[in-house]
């Protein structure tokens, strides 16, 4: 593998929580399109947003004792960060059945890790058009800005074993965030996908996952922070 590979696959953890500039998406999409592996990679870390929202659950269920904040002054490196990935990976083919929730706290907690160092490291949200991999099955659904709003994009949803995966393409975001992405399924339950903050452009490319099986979702949604509704996106 060459050396702009391992430099790129660095990157995967940062790509799926929406954490990289607009240069580095770029370049890292052109990357997906022909790397087998980075796509399998990418498809392996697609459900952690889903694992960070259980979190308080799982961390209540299994005694963990809850962790001081991780300072923002922290850079990691990129072999830093490529050492957390090797680690919620190991974490994940180690598991088993009765340690499942444990499980879940750890490879959260090494998930954030990373989301802090995007977050010092990267002070903007990319920005574009959505590079979507070719996969058989998936739906784009448009936005419909709520009154007032603006707000516009699509959203491209991916079956998965587990759920589906979620590419949020949006633009004219307004309001100070964090921004939330919900799924919502036929009987009117939702799951939050995807949680990010303001950028200076108005626009996010964000990926998100849920446990809801693609042909049971009904629509997903964004919001701001007081949870008024900025756009649906209907599924068909």
């Amino acid at each position: 593998m060459s050396a702009e590979h391992d430099e790129l696959r660095r990157l995967l953890g940062g790509y799926l929580l929406g954490g990289l500039d607009d240069n580095d998406t770029d370049r890292l999409d052109a990357h997906l399109r022909d790397c087998d592996e980075c796509r399998d990679e990418l498809d392996r870390l697609a459900p952690v947003p889903e694992l960070l929202q259980r979190l308080p659950d799982a961390q209540r269920s299994a005694g963990v004792v809850e962790q001081p904040p991780i300072s923002l002054s922290a850079r990691p490196t990129p072999a830093n960060i490529e050492g957390l990935l090797r680690r919620m990976r190991s974490e994940r083919n180690r598991e088993k059945r009765a340690s499942r929730v444990r499980w879940l706290a750890a490879a959260a907690a090494v998930v954030i890790a990373v989301v802090v160092g995007a977050s010092v490291i990267r002070n903007n949200q990319p920005t574009g058009p959505t590079t979507v991999l070719p996969s058989a099955g998936l739906v784009t659904a448009q936005f419909e800005a709520a009154e007032g709003s603006g707000l516009s994009g699509q959203a491209v949803l991916t079956p998965k074993m587990w759920g589906v995966s979620v590419s949020l393409d949006v633009t004219k975001l307004r309001g100070e965030g964090p921004f939330l992405c919900e799924v919502h399924n036929a009987e009117g339950k939702v799951e939050q996908a995807a949680v990010w903050g303001p950028t200076t452009s108005g626009s996010a490319k964000v990926i998100g996952a849920s446990s809801f099986q693609l042909h049971n979702v009904s629509s997903v949604s964004v919001a701001d922070t007081d949870g008024h509704v900025l756009g649906t996106a209907n599924v068909d």
